[in-house]
């Protein structure tokens, strides 16, 4: 009996150490997300009010594709691109996206797609290494030499993107690409909760991406980008 009662006593002490943890860790996760939304929710911008920031470029953030066409969520972005793009806003774009696998590409739907609408090839860069939102600030910065972008992807993925270019010193604003409803958002909104966090952290201890290659600036020829 005296064993039962130190195993329940045992059980229970350590469930509330357990409890507390998990208490804390969701405690600095809302106070996390909420104080990165708040740190660059004024970098958002209208269209009109980028084309006053003169960028060095136009980021556009990749998403998934379907075989050789952008999803949904991808399109958008490239067309709130191209827009700010013949607007005057910058007249380079840089195609940020994962280009990992032979099997599967982003970056060249994405040339694909802006040179249909009219944009010069040499005026398109690809970032064939922009695994996660934290290398393609880095490399825009490192690889493409920029140092004011505007970033263009949809709003809930604008706040992270924003806060890791200026944690790496990259001077920021973006646009939002939220052209309509996207299905599984709510998986989306979820998942970029914890994104958040990675990124925060990231921030802090500033590891090199996955890949960083040779500089190629962002203001010669897109071209030298092309597979």
């Amino acid at each position: 009996m005296r064993l039962i009662k130190r195993f329940i006593k045992f059980v229970f002490k350590w469930s509330v150490r357990l409890l507390i943890l998990i208490l804390i860790g969701l405690l600095a996760v809302v106070v996390i997300n909420n104080y990165m939304q708040n740190s660059v929710r004024d970098r958002i911008v209208s269209q009109d009010t980028a084309k006053d920031f003169q960028p060095d470029c136009i980021l556009i953030l990749g998403a998934g594709v379907w075989g050789d066409q952008p999803s949904h969520m991808l399109e958008d972005r490239l067309k709130t691109g191209i827009m700010l793009y013949k607007n005057g806003v910058s007249d380079r774009l840089l195609m940020s996206g994962d280009h990992g696998q032979i099997q599967y590409d982003e970056v060249n739907v994405m040339k694909k797609y802006a040179m249909d609408a009219g944009v010069p090839s040499e005026h398109i860069f690809m970032d064939h290494a922009g695994f996660s939102t934290y290398d393609s600030m880095y490399r825009a910065r490192d690889t493409f030499l920029a140092k004011k972008v505007v970033i263009v992807t949809q709003e809930y993925h604008l706040y992270r993107a924003l806060y890791a270019a200026k944690g790496l010193g990259l001077d920021a604003v973006g646009v939002s690409a939220d052209l309509r409803v996207y299905a599984g958002q709510d998986w989306r909104d979820f998942r970029e909760i914890l994104a958040r966090v990675k990124d925060f952290l990231y921030v802090i201890f500033k590891p090199l991406p996955t890949y960083l290659g040779e500089t190629i600036p962002v203001w010669g020829n897109g071209d030298l980008t092309n597979d």
